[in-house]
């Protein structure tokens, strides 16, 4: 059975909300390096990509974009850009690996494609339209290896979490609510 479009819009806003609860409070982590976060909003997107598809996790990701500088204060501001972009990249690199996910690619390499992703459209956007000046690339090797275990921790997340909702019906209600 599939969910009426006022049950999916439901489900997106609420799981979007999730994201950007966990992207306010991430906010709040002390970072060594400025702007570098674990990035556990995209375990949501991770396990929304795989349990209802690109779509869904497309507008979960944007709507936590938002929502998120919002919150935070910082819409239209360039850390709203630079998630903006992020995010972006995100879903593009998710969509040209789409068929990489049918045929077993898991939530921990999509994390870490995820992760890398999201900080390469970051200096590009950064390069293009905030530091005009080709040094800034000599940050790239270390944010990179930076990202990749970050991306892996957030894509372990996502995997033990769509492991715990197996047993939950896409819709989000438990076989003894089924008939509420």
């Amino acid at each position: 059975m599939t969910a009426s479009t006022s049950e999916q819009d439901r489900l997106v806003v609420g799981l979007a909300a999730l994201a950007v609860i966990i992207h306010v409070l991430e906010t709040a982590i002390p970072s060594p390096v400025p702007g570098l976060r674990p990035g556990l909003a995209n375990v949501i997107t991770l396990v929304v990509l795989f349990r209802y598809g690109l779509a869904m996790a497309a507008w979960v990701s944007l709507l936590r974009v938002v929502g998120g500088s919002l919150l935070i204060g910082t819409f239209l501001a360039p850390a709203f850009l630079l998630s903006l972009v992020g995010a972006l990249a995100v879903l593009l690199s998710l969509a040209v690996v789409r068929p990489l996910l049918r045929l077993g690619l898991s939530p921990i390499g999509s994390g870490a494609l995820a992760s890398v992703a999201h900080v390469g459209g970051q200096l590009l956007i950064v390069r293009l339209l905030l530091i005009p000046h080709d040094g800034l690339w000599l940050l790239a090797p270390w944010l990179m290896i930076a990202a990749l275990p970050l991306g892996i921790f957030t894509g372990m997340i996502a995997s033990e979490t769509l492991k715990q909702l197996e047993t939950t019906p896409k819709g989000g209600r438990t076989a003894s609510h089924a008939t509420d």
